[in-house]
């Protein structure tokens, strides 16, 4: 599973993990992640998360 990190916070997007508290739910690949989804820390829209490649 691939992770995507926020470019203005730092927050994380796992996949595994999801994102319960935004109706996300473990296992959802970043494709289907619903577009109007924003970032839970800071609100930005999906289109500023960036593919953690370390």
């Amino acid at each position: 599973m691939k992770r995507y990190i926020c470019l203005f916070c730092g927050s994380i997007y796992d996949e595994a993990l999801g994102d319960p508290g935004s109706g996300i739910p473990p296992g959802t690949k970043w494709e289907d992640v619903p577009e109007n989804w924003e970032c839970p820390d800071c609100g930005n829209p999906k289109s500023v998360f960036v593919e953690d490649e370390s």
